[in-house]
């Protein structure tokens, strides 16, 4: 049986040497890791909780924080110099929470672009970005004991539970942080073009497959033709015109 409660003492001594703030409850980890990048703490430093009572999710809604049953966490990050576009961040935070929750589940995890992760047709994991000065803040929320969702949300979430896999939460945070450790690393030293083709390599929507995407113009349907250079997907339409996505809800068409 999986523990309810959180073994944080476990995480620090795996994570030796990184701040690792725990709450029980919290409005959002986004502001409480802000606040540390703010007062000057490194890179890799996490904001982690049990419960969320408004935790964030992208183009402001907000994420299903269930108590005890999910990965609720930020971090900052403090990429170098050149490599501060959150777009290539975003994807390498996605490819990190890919590899970490396949690690630990041995679930094969999809990458909808940019950064939600899949299992089958349902999100179990999604990211957002923030700058913070000179720090990226990055908050990362995984489906991992739920065992059911509000009805709105229920034909789009799912969890690793729900998917047949039984995962510590305390290993699935150590993972998380390594595997991001180690896709920014690659970031810095192999640079963009390393990422967008890991990405590109890792998401079945990245290329060739038929999506729709809301726009503030309309919906832009068409076949998925991969990313640009700033980490966009790109959409070639029927009309054989492509459509650069900076930002929307990509879905299959």
């Amino acid at each position: 049986m999986l523990s309810k409660g959180f073994d944080v003492a476990s995480v620090r001594e795996r994570l030796a040497g990184r701040r690792v703030d725990w709450h029980a409850t919290i409005d959002s980890t986004m502001t409480a890791a802000a606040k540390l990048a703010r007062e000057g703490h490194a890179a890799g430093t996490l904001a982690v909780a049990d419960e969320q009572t408004t935790g964030i999710g992208r183009h402001g809604h907000s994420w299903h924080s269930e108590p005890g049953a999910g990965l609720y966490l930020s971090l900052v990050i403090r990429p170098p110099a050149g490599t501060t576009e959150i777009p290539l961040v975003m994807l390498a935070l996605g490819l990190a929470a890919q590899d970490a929750i396949a690690q630990t589940s041995g679930l094969a995890p999809d990458l909808r672009w940019p950064n939600d992760v899949l299992i089958g047709s349902k999100k179990c994991a999604g990211i957002l970005a923030q700058m913070e000065g000179d720090a990226i803040i990055a908050g990362i929320g995984v489906n991992v004991h739920h065992t059911e969702f509000p009805e709105e949300i229920r034909h789009l979430a799912t969890s690793l539970v729900l998917e047949g896999a039984r995962v510590r939460r305390e290993d699935l945070l150590v993972a998380l942080a390594l595997a991001i450790d180690e896709h920014m690393g690659i970031l810095e030293t192999d640079g963009s073009a390393a990422i967008l083709d890991m990405f590109t390599r890792s998401s079945s929507y990245a290329a060739g497959r038929r999506v729709k995407v809301d726009q503030p113009g309309g919906i832009v349907e068409g076949i998925t033709c991969g990313l640009d250079a700033s980490g966009f997907l790109r959409v070639r339409q029927d009309n054989g015109i492509e459509a650069v996505i900076l930002a929307g809800g990509v879905r299959p068409a």
